[in-house]
Formats: C-alpha cells, structure tokens, sequence
C-alpha cells in the first residue's frame, strides 16, 4: 500500500549512515505527522546519501557535497508538501 505524500531516504551502509538517515526520519515524521503518508529508509552502497519527495530528488550528497542540517531538509520537504505550514524556530529568517 503506497501512501503519500512518501519521502524516501537512500543511505549507504558501507558507510554506516543508517543512523543519520533514521534520525532525520525521525524528525520529518515529527515536524510533519499530519502531512506526510510515509519516510522509507532505503539501503544502498557507494556513499550514496540522497532525499526524495515522491520522485523529485531534493538532496543529493554528491552533487552538495554533504548533508543537509535538519533546518534546511524541513524547509525542502515543507515547500513541496505543505507550503503554508510554519516551521517556528526552524523558519528561515
């Protein structure tokens, strides 16, 4: 059964970054418990690290040459499923 809107956290396990990935689920489904139908935690090799909502790539490690800070990744998600929610102390200034 899909639900949605679905985001989908890709992570590599030769990098041991399944705990990252789980924490920032974690807030996501905190921050959006009323709005997101589900956080998949996907496994993957090669230090891959990326964030999709449905099929749109919002983060890709490689490509930004990092991780996202938890503010920046609600702020991404938030405009693309609920635009209208406010993040209090994690809006943007």
């Amino acid at each position: 059964m899909s639900r949605s809107p679905r985001v989908e956290i890709v992570y590599c396990t030769q990098c041991r970054w399944l705990l990252r990935a789980a924490w920032m689920a974690q807030e996501l489904l905190t921050t959006f418990a009323d709005e997101l139908g589900e956080v998949a935690l996907a496994p993957g090799t090669g230090g891959v690290f990326q964030i999709l909502v449905g099929e749109e790539l919002i983060w890709d490690r490689a490509e930004r040459e990092g991780f996202p800070d938890i503010k920046e990744l609600k702020q991404l998600v938030r405009d693309r499923i609920a635009p209208q929610k406010e993040l209090g102390h994690s809006e943007k200034k």
